[in-house]
Order: C-alpha cells, then sequence, then structure tokens
C-alpha cells in the first residue's frame, strides 16, 4: 500500500510539473515573451532554465552538471525507495512521493532540454524575487517538509 500512495502522489506532481511546463512555455508562448505578468507583483511567469540545482546552485556547467544532477537524483529516488519499505501509512509514503515526482520532472528536463525548466516567479510586500522555480521544486520543498516532521512518528514507520 505504501508503493501504491508514493506511486501515485510521485504521479501527480510530475504530470501537474510537466503539464504546467508544456501549457505555459507552449500554450501561452512563454518561450518568445519571455514573461507574463499574471498578478504581478505576486505572480508572474518567467522563463528560466536551470542547469544547477535550486537557485542555480551546484552549477557545474552545461553538460557536466547535468549528468551529474540526473545521477544524484536517480540516486535519492532510488534511496527513498528502499527507505519506503519501511515506512507504514500515509502521509510518509506521500512525502515521499511528492520528492520523487519533482526529482523525476527536473531528470526528464535535463534529459530534453539539457536544463530545467522554471517559470514561476513570486515575489510580495516590496520584495522582488529575481528566483524562479518549478512545480517539481514545489514537489521537493513540500515533500522535504513531510518528510522532518513525520518522520520518527511510530505509526508512519516500522
Amino acid at each position: 500500500m505504501v508503493y501504491l500512495r508514493a506511486s501515485l502522489a510521485a504521479l501527480v506532481v510530475f504530470v501537474l510539473d510537466q503539464g504546467s511546463k508544456y501549457g505555459v512555455m507552449y500554450g501561452l508562448n512563454l518561450l518568445e515573451l519571455r514573461q507574463i505578468n499574471v498578478l504581478p507583483p505576486f505572480l508572474t511567469f518567467r522563463m528560466g532554465w536551470n542547469t544547477g540545482i535550486n537557485f542555480g546552485l551546484l552549477d557545474l556547467g552545461p553538460e557536466t552538471g547535468r549528468w551529474v544532477l540526473i545521477g544524484l537524483s536517480l540516486a535519492i529516488t532510488l534511496a527513498l525507495l528502499i527507505w519506503l519499505r519501511k515506512m507504514s501509512g500515509w502521509r510518509l509514503p506521500l512525502a515521499v512521493g511528492a520528492v520523487i515526482g519533482g526529482a523525476l520532472g527536473n531528470v526528464y528536463d535535463r534529459l530534453v532540454y539539457g536544463a530545467v525548466a522554471d517559470f514561476l516567479n513570486m515575489s510580495c510586500c516590496g520584495i522582488n524575487n529575481p528566483f524562479v522555480f518549478n512545480i517539481a521544486d514545489v514537489g521537493i520543498f513540500l515533500g522535504a517538509v513531510g518528510l522532518i516532521l513525520w518522520t520518527g512518528n511510530d505509526k508512519e514507520t516500522k
């Protein structure tokens, strides 16, 4: 049951990530427009290509970084799948699935585009955020928060 829960969460995050990227890049033509003000300044679609990890960290160059980060993402996915065997309940498997779905969404981008497609930019309260992210990043972040909050709960692990 834990694998089913994790798989469903991973699938939802992956489909939302790839669907939103496709819709914004091609449906709204963000590739050419480069920026669309949705609810400025709170939400702007701004095209960005990330060859590193979040916020451009660990940018080792287009080809080296691409394959190192693909390998790292797949290794983390494998480790999470192995850890999943020791889980029960529903919260931790959902968190694991969210991380895996996000990681695989970004792996897909690196394989297809050579970099991760980012487009979400949010600013608020006079603070102008220069960074962009995507739904995969949201899944990874929320999944990681869930792992931190729920790991160690006796009902969630064996």
